[in-house]
């Protein structure tokens, strides 16, 4: 409800009660800034079009929202910046040579069916542009897993194998120093750890996003890929340690943990809840890439823990007042 009642001096409206300077349309802006440095990286190694790609993707998502929106005549939202988010991260989980006419399939997936058909901002389910990954790379397999060669990769070809493609298929990984600067293939959001992680402390010294979340999702992919390559052997000449550092760059690890796994709507908002919603996304991650015969997973596990986030959420939130009222120790 958004009336307030008014009864003499006192004002009852509903929550929330504090109020501050930060709204949704700033904290958009912010995630938007943050997404800079991997947005410039990627132009660099795969060239203008990324720019093209990242535009059609924003622009995509805000006119799917607003049409939605003037359709079922309800109000139009589209000033708080959250579907520019949207398209941004979607283009970010795509190759820099996927088709424009597939990435506004993805925008209508993302905005349309994820979100505005349960709602809007603040009801969604899942996070609209993982959804939106998924059903491109469901519905498009070829030109979602056709990665173009990255500048300064020395492959003679036009299209490149990703880091956990080579090593599925058993072939020479790239060193880490590549996996940190983004001389790899992959989407063209993932590929530049050292931006990305630029992008997520911004948000955390911003407190925009807690570090809980992508501390624990890429600390248990970390711990879980060390005991995994301890017990089988590192790959090839790398031991286990090294091999730890590459699953944690590989793939969309760092982009999924600062910038996916936090989004408000559906990641916990209690602190235990958000260590065990991270953990969860990294043990996920790690059981499809190690276990499974499709080499990444970051996305299906996000996804995955979006939807037992309620369950997360209301086990933690009980447990709390037990031990609240029980006498025990509150957490903070």
């Amino acid at each position: 409800m958004d009336k307030n009642i008014t009864a003499g001096n006192l004002t009852v409206s509903s929550a929330p009660h504090i109020v501050t300077s930060l709204d949704t349309a700033k904290t958009m802006q912010l995630v938007l800034i943050a997404l800079i440095p991997a947005l410039c990286a990627s132009t660099y190694f795969f060239g203008p079009r990324v720019l093209l790609l990242t535009a059609v993707c924003i622009v995509g998502c805000v006119l799917c929202e607003w049409a939605y929106e003037k359709i079922m005549k309800k109000p139009v939202t589209i000033q708080d910046f959250s579907a520019c988010v949207t398209g941004a991260l979607l283009a970010f989980n795509l190759p820099a040579n996927f088709p424009i006419w597939m990435a506004l399939i993805g925008c209508v997936a993302s905005i349309v069916v994820v979100k505005m058909m349960y709602g809007g901002l603040g009801r969604n389910f899942a996070n609209p542009a993982i959804v939106g990954r998924i059903v491109l790379l469901l519905s498009f397999t070829s030109q979602m897993t056709s990665w173009p060669v990255a500048r300064g990769m020395g492959v003679d070809a036009k299209t490149a194998a990703t880091p956990l493609n080579l090593m599925s298929d058993g072939g020479q990984i790239p060193p880490l120093k590549n996996m940190f600067l983004g001389m790899r293939g992959g989407a063209m959001g993932e590929v530049c750890a050292i931006a990305l992680i630029i992008g997520g402390l911004f948000l955390i010294w911003k407190k925009i996003i807690s570090p809980i979340i992508p501390a624990s999702m890429l600390g248990t992919m970390f711990v879980i890929s060390l005991i995994y390559y301890a017990v089988k052997g590192g790959y090839q000449d790398y031991n286990a340690l090294y091999m730890a550092v590459y699953q944690v760059l590989a793939g969309g690890a760092v982009l999924g943990a600062f910038f996916c796994a936090t989004d408000y709507v559906t990641s916990p908002i209690m602190p235990t809840a958000r260590l065990i919603y991270g953990c969860g996304i990294g043990a996920v991650t790690m059981i499809i890439r190690l276990m499974c015969s499709y080499p990444e997973g970051v996305s299906f596990a996000i996804l995955f823990m979006n939807i037992m986030t309620p369950l997360i959420e209301k086990t933690v939130t009980k447990r709390y007042y037990q031990s609240l009222y029980g006498g025990g120790k509150n957490e903070k």
